[in-house]
């Protein structure tokens, strides 16, 4: 979570500084992010009816491990990345 509020933070300083210097943000506009939410979220519709049609039933146990994965990522942990296996840099190869 400490990211994401990182990353907000990030986002709000650039829009002050594009702000006072007068330039328009590439970003797309909130209707568009609107959209893409949409379609995220409508994405897990079909599981969703899938499941019910078959006669399960939808415990938030499933939910949470079907639906809020995909639509929010995976969450940043915060771990380091080199003790959780995860090299900052692509390995390199060596010719001889």
């Amino acid at each position: 979570m400490k990211m994401y509020l990182l990353s907000l933070g990030a986002g709000l300083l650039v829009g002050v500084i594009y702000s006072l210097l007068n330039v328009r943000s590439p970003a797309p506009p909130v209707i568009a992010l609107v959209g893409l939410l949409g379609i995220l979220v409508g994405e897990q519709a079909v599981p969703l009816v899938k499941r019910l049609m078959s006669g399960n039933s939808v415990t938030v146990s499933w939910f949470n491990s079907r639906c809020i994965p995909h639509v929010f990522g995976e969450l940043p942990t915060g771990a380091d990345h080199d003790h959780a296996g995860v090299h900052d840099r692509a390995p390199t190869r060596e010719f001889s």
